[in-house]
């Protein structure tokens, strides 16, 4: 999928990779200015994979989330500031028990603007002192995007009492709910 951004529209794309696509989708799907969020793999080598081929830690992918957002409600740095406050941006290849590539941080920027924008934030982000070790988040181009399965979609929405959404998820929808309220869609 072909998600360039083009200047001045009301509505822009950020592919992003933030550990587990059920964590990342569900703290994006709730803010104001998002229009949608989409669960899938970006970063990779394969074309079209499947989750079960992404597992394997041989295609090259990340899971990772795609954001369709109204840049007047919410620019790409608000949404990196919160991508880089809920979920841990330190850990190579990591998040929590979730380890392998398919796992690691990454801003894949679909244009010049939003490279400069990802580089700025991890810049703030260190000199924040929000982690205790520097950000390892990996800066590149956006090649391709590939959604995941559709039972992959708004995993939390409809799996809210799912062991690992009570004990991984929720905890996350917690923090954003506290420090990012205003940022909220109404309920």
């Amino acid at each position: 999928m072909d998600s360039h951004v083009t200047p001045g529209r009301d509505r822009e794309v950020a592919t992003l990779g933030g550990g587990c696509f059920w964590c990342t989708e569900a703290i994006f799907d709730q803010l104001k200015g998002v229009e949608k969020v989409e669960s899938g793999y970006s970063g990779g080598k394969a074309p079209d994979p499947s989750y079960e081929d992404v597992c394997t830690g041989s295609t090259g992918h990340a899971e990772s989330i795609q954001i369709t957002f109204n840049p007047k409600q919410i620019s790409f740095k608000d949404i990196l500031q919160i991508f880089f406050t809920t979920h841990d941006p330190t850990t190579l290849n990591r998040q929590g028990a979730d380890v392998g590539t398919q796992y690691r941080s990454a801003v894949f920027y679909h244009n010049p603007e939003q490279e400069a924008v990802a580089k700025e934030a991890i810049k703030e982000t260190n000199a924040a002192k929000i982690w205790k070790k520097p950000v390892v988040t990996e800066v590149t181009p956006f090649k391709a995007f590939y959604k995941a399965e559709d039972y992959h979609q708004e995993y939390f929405k409809n799996n809210a009492r799912q062991p690992y959404c009570q004990v991984v998820i929720a905890p996350k929808i917690v923090k954003l709910r506290e420090h990012y309220r205003e940022r909220l869609k109404a309920a």
